[in-house]
């Protein structure tokens, strides 16, 4: 008999965990090293869209895992997992997707970089506030004691200082910067995705006793969030290719931001990490399948000469 999900924790040795640590600050410094003062400047030029983006990020998606979680009853964990997720800023490949797809790449340049740099107050308040409307879920983090303070501090040292870092050497050293840019993305992809199979490796034996319980919920969960951003998006009636930048925005999560989270915070808690490792695996899947079928149904002409200008 299966012990439940909630009751399993992940191994992950404390050197690795700090290694992991370091590894994300990495990934952050080579997204950063993308981002320009003027990416933020850039809201003005598609403020409706970036309002969308970042509501539909921030506010809708997370009051839609509330739904799905009340819907689906997942365990308490695998719940925690979803709110976490879904709290997370967006991921570091979404720019590529965009622009696989057809979509707006400016536009998903510019909420990449607003969502990173508000996601520092909005993930530890996003996660704290859905996690405590479920009861069974309140119940672990008060097991855990969470103090959502050392939240903040913590996604702040991850995200906030490769930010700020990555920005200055662009602005201060822009020949290294561009030089450096393709480097240090499939650098940190690669290094990331190995401590990730490395981690699931270290408990292959769990992953394969939840996998089925655990996929079903991360694709339904990851299809909302795709599915939030487009709708909302053209509900609002913004063009094609910025629909398009908003939906992979929202679909695609800084999963790995999440699971460091877990290991600090949460001991590896079984159904949390698992929720996150299996996004990080999913998102990519789906992602890369949606905008290669988008990148066959490019938005008109006029539609993309008016997003590139």
């Amino acid at each position: 008999m299966l012990t439940s999900v909630d009751q399993v924790h992940l191994n992950f040795s404390p050197t690795g965990l700090l290694l992991l640590n370091f590894i994300l600050g990495i990934v952050m410094f080579g997204i950063a090293l993308d981002i320009r003062v003027d990416d933020f400047r850039r809201v003005a030029r598609y403020p409706r869209a970036v309002l969308i983006g970042l509501g539909s990020q921030f506010l809708v998606f997370p009051a839609l895992t509330f739904l799905l979680v009340l819907l689906l009853e997942p365990a308490p964990s695998m719940a925690l997992g979803m709110f976490l997720v879904a709290a997370c800023p967006g991921g570091n490949i979404s720019n590529f997707l965009t622009h696989h797809a057809g979509g707006n790449t400016a536009l998903s340049v510019t909420m990449s970089a607003v969502s990173t740099a508000a996601a520092i107050v909005m993930t530890p308040l996003n996660f704290g506030f859905w996690s405590s409307l479920v009861p069974e879920t309140a119940a672990l983090l008060r097991e855990v004691r969470l103090d959502p303070l050392s939240m903040l501090l913590t996604i702040l040292v991850l995200l906030g200082i490769p930010l700020v870092c990555g920005m200055s050497v662009a602005h201060n050293f822009p020949t290294f910067a561009a030089r450096m840019r393709r480097p240090m993305r499939w650098f940190s992809l690669v290094v990331f995705g190995l401590f990730v199979v490395g981690a699931l490796a270290a408990n292959f034996q769990h992953f394969l006793d939840y996998f089925g319980l655990v996929i079903l919920v991360v694709v339904v969960h990851n299809a909302a969030a795709l599915f939030t951003g487009y709708s909302l998006s053209r509900a609002a009636g913004v063009p094609e290719a910025e629909r398009r930048a908003v939906a992979i925005e929202v679909g695609i999560q800084n999963s790995g931001l999440g699971l460091i989270l877990i290991f600090d915070f949460f001991g590896g808690m079984g159904g949390m990490a698992l929720v996150a490792a299996a996004w990080g695996i999913w998102h990519l899947v789906s992602g890369l399948t949606l905008a290669t079928w988008w990148s066959r149904r490019m938005p008109s002409a006029a539609t993309v000469q008016a997003d590139a200008g």
